[in-house]
């Protein structure tokens, strides 16, 4: 008989009312009990592990994420798949997070939760459960996905689209990787491949020094001389279309060439959520190349965002992290040929 990991972070799921809103609820296990009883049998058996300290995931931290991917790591031999638990709001960076941090484990990571605590009427949970427990016991699945609302993602293709709709997530760049309505299908051929099983490494300082800026009209080279004196080790930029930048001013372009040339690696992502950076379509996207910034090709802001912390934070050397951020490591991007 299959057995599954259940995981509790923390997040929408399993939180009850308070005086000053919904708060994470320690009784989750109790509830799932009583929930999953009446279909016992039809689905792998679980242990149920909840966090020492549960969070709402706009508390998730980059170490949060590798406390999370070590508890993975160390009952991996112990269960066929795992759930992870988890709010909304970060769902998706965590996803990606633990795509990078639990490369090689071959066995399926689901992360799931949910847009109306269990608890409550019309709650969502419970089909984000059964499914995501009938999908843990799936071998093909040799990577972390993100189930919800019927939909099996690619975790670091995944990102959050509505605060207000039980259809939460999309994968814009990249296929479901399944459904899950009156049948189960899974689309094979967009699953990874498993890879060669290797030991799973979590970096010893989880923080790799990474900030994410958002372009917008107005936005001046002061601006982002302040975000650079902080020297950061990473800097994420969403950028305008296909890597387009306020690059008329030479100053800007000046700052970004200055920051490479110190060993800040910079990446350039779309705001746009579909297609991908181009930064030699335009003049205005070239200037950036020049000045040593990466296309971040088709990624989401998620997934170059944390892969690049987990590069950095496993201490690789500058030149290995640029040739890195521009391959893909499990999926998180598609190479032009």
């Amino acid at each position: 008989m299959k057995k599954t990991l259940i995981l509790y972070t923390g997040g929408t799921l399993g939180m009850r009312r308070s005086a000053s809103g919904y708060v994470p609820d320690a009784d989750l296990e109790i509830l799932l009990e009583k929930l999953l009883a009446g279909v016992a049998g039809q689905l792998p058996e679980y242990d149920f592990h909840a966090l020492e300290q549960l969070l709402d995931s706009a508390n998730m931290q980059p170490a949060d994420w590798y406390r999370i991917a070590a508890c993975i790591r160390d009952k991996g031999d112990r269960y066929d798949g795992f759930i992870v638990l988890h709010g909304t709001d970060t769902m998706a960076y965590t996803a990606s997070a633990l795509s990078f941090a639990l490369q090689g484990l071959n066995k399926p990571v689901l992360v799931t939760g949910s847009q109306i605590p269990l608890r409550e009427m019309r709650s969502d949970a419970h089909n984000n459960l059964i499914a995501a427990l009938l999908l843990s016991a799936d071998e093909t699945l040799a990577e972390v996905c993100l189930y919800f609302n019927g939909k099996l993602l690619r975790g670091n293709r995944a990102t959050k689209v509505s605060s207000g709709s039980l259809d939460a997530f999309a994968s814009p760049n990249y296929p479901l990787l399944g459904e899950v309505g009156i049948q189960v299908d899974i689309d094979r051929g967009a699953l990874l491949p498993a890879m060669t099983r290797r030991d799973i490494q979590i970096p010893e300082f989880a923080d790799g020094g990474v900030v994410l800026l958002k372009l917008f009209p107005g936005i001046t080279p002061y601006f982002l001389k302040k975000i650079l004196e902080c020297r950061p080790r990473g800097l994420v930029m969403e950028t305008y279309g296909t890597g387009n930048a306020p690059t008329e001013d030479k100053t800007f372009t000046g700052l970004l060439q200055k920051a490479c040339g110190r060993g800040t690696i910079c990446v350039a992502v779309s705001q746009c959520l579909e297609n991908r950076v181009d930064l030699g379509k335009y003049a205005a996207g070239s200037a950036l190349l020049d000045a040593g910034v990466i296309g971040g090709l088709d990624m989401t802001t998620e997934a170059a965002y944390t892969k690049l912390n987990h590069l950095l934070a496993m201490g690789l050397p500058e030149k290995q992290v640029r040739e890195l951020m521009q391959n893909s490591l499990c999926g998180e991007c598609t190479l032009l040929h």
